[in-house]
C-alpha cells in the first residue's frame, strides 16, 4: 500500500476501551479523506490494521482515528494502546470500501459503540452541507459512550444505553419503520448488532441497495473457509494456481510468493476485493450485498471459493 509517516499527536481515552488518535503526517501535508474512509495502520510485529477516520470536513492537518481494545482480538488494538504521544508509526492513504452516495435524500445513520467512527464521520459531513440526517447512537451505559463532545455538536444525536431485546428490537423497528423512497440507512457496529439491523430494515421495507454497512470484524469459529480444491487464473498477472481443499485464494496467492492486496482476511473489510472474469464465486463473506452476490462478478478471495472448478480473476 501508498503510506506515510505520521505522528501521534494526541491520544484521548474516550472510553474505558476505547482511545482516540490524532496522526499528523511527518512531512507537514495536509490529509485528504472523504465519510466513510478508512486507513491502514502498520504497529507492532508486521501487524496491518484498519480503523475508520472520524474526521470533521474542517480536520485537514491530522487522521483522527478511534481504537476499541479487544484484549480476545488478534493483537493490532493491543499495540495501538501502548502506543504513546510523539510516536511514529507507518499509515496508508484513505481509502473508502463505505462511500456516503451523494444524492439529496434523507440519511438515517445508526451506531453501536465504536462502530460510531465511520457514520460520525458521516454525520460531521452531511451536517455541514445542510442535509438531513440523524444520527442513533446505542451504548451499553453513559461511561461507553465515546466522542460525547462531538456528538453535542449534531443537530440530531439520540443516544440509546443499556438496551436489550426484545427492547433494542422494539426502538429499532421504530428507527427503520416507513422509510422514505429516497433514504439511505448507513449503520456500523458488533456483529450481532449489526445482523439484528440488516435484518429489521429488510422487515421494514428498506430496498437492499438502499442499505450499507461496514462490518468490523467476525467471529473466527463461524468462518467456513474450506471446500472442494479448484483452480484460479489470475488474468493479469498470468498466473494459474491451484486453491487446495484447506486453501483460500489469498492463501494460495501468497503460498505462490504473491503479495495481494489483504487485510482483515474476514471477508468484512472489502480491501482484496476482486473482479470475477469467469467461473461462479461461492461467496462466503459479509461484505457484498445480496445484489453484488447474485450479480457474480465481484468476489472476496481471502475467503470465498469457487462453486465449480475454475475461477478467472482480474488480478
Amino acid at each position: 500500500m501508498n503510506t506515510q509517516r505520521v505522528k501521534i499527536r494526541r491520544i484521548v481515552e474516550q472510553t474505558p476501551e476505547i482511545r482516540s488518535f490524532e496522526l499528523v503526517p511527518c512531512d507537514g501535508s495536509s490529509v485528504k479523506f472523504t465519510p466513510g474512509d478508512h486507513i491502514e495502520v502498520r504497529v507492532g510485529d508486521g501487524l496491518v490494521r484498519q480503523y475508520s477516520l472520524w474526521n470533521a470536513p474542517t480536520d485537514c492537518d491530522a487522521y483522527h482515528i478511534g481504537v476499541k481494545r479487544e484484549t480476545n482480538g488478534r493483537g493490532g488494538s493491543v499495540a495501538m494502546h501502548a502506543l504513546n504521544e510523539g510516536d511514529e508509526i507507518e499509515v496508508g492513504l484513505p481509502r473508502n470500501n463505505f462511500e456516503l452516495r451523494s444524492d439529496e435524500g434523507p440519511v438515517i445513520l445508526i451506531a453501536g459503540g465504536i462502530g460510531i467512527t465511520p457514520v460520525l464521520a458521516m454525520a460531521r459531513h452531511l451536517q455541514s452541507v445542510n442535509r438531513k440526517c440523524v444520527l442513533h447512537l446505542f451504548a451499553r451505559s453513559a461511561e461507553h459512550v465515546p466522542f460525547k463532545s462531538e456528538l453535542a455538536t449534531l443537530d440530531d444525536a439520540p443516544i440509546y444505553l443499556g438496551l436489550v431485546p426484545p427492547t433494542l428490537n422494539a426502538v429499532l423497528t421504530g428507527i427503520l419503520s416507513d422509510p422514505p423512497v429516497d433514504a439511505r440507512l448507513y449503520f456500523c457496529g458488533p456483529g450481532p448488532f449489526m445482523d439484528l439491523i440488516e435484518k429489521l430494515a429488510n422487515n421494514c421495507g428498506w430496498k437492499s441497495d438502499r442499505v450499507h454497512l461496514e462490518r468490523f470484524s467476525v467471529d473466527a469459529a463461524t468462518l467456513e473457509l474450506d471446500g472442494d480444491s479448484f483452480e484460479v487464473v489470475l488474468q493479469k498477472s498470468g498466473v494459474t494456481l491451484t486453491v487446495e481443499e484447506d486453501q483460500t485464494i489469498i492463501g494460495a496467492m501468497e503460498a505462490a510468493g504473491l503479495e495481494p492486496m489483504t487485510s482483515c482476511e474476514q471477508g468484512v473489510c472489502g480491501t482484496c476485493l476482486t473482479t470475477v472474469l469467469e467461473g461462479e464465486p461461492d461467496h462466503r463473506d459479509l461484505y457484498l450485498n445480496p445484489a453484488e452476490k447474485e450479480s457474480g462478478t465481484l468476489i472476496l478471495p481471502c475467503v470465498s471459493r469457487c462453486k465449480g472448478k475454475k475461477l478467472v480473476l482480474d488480478l
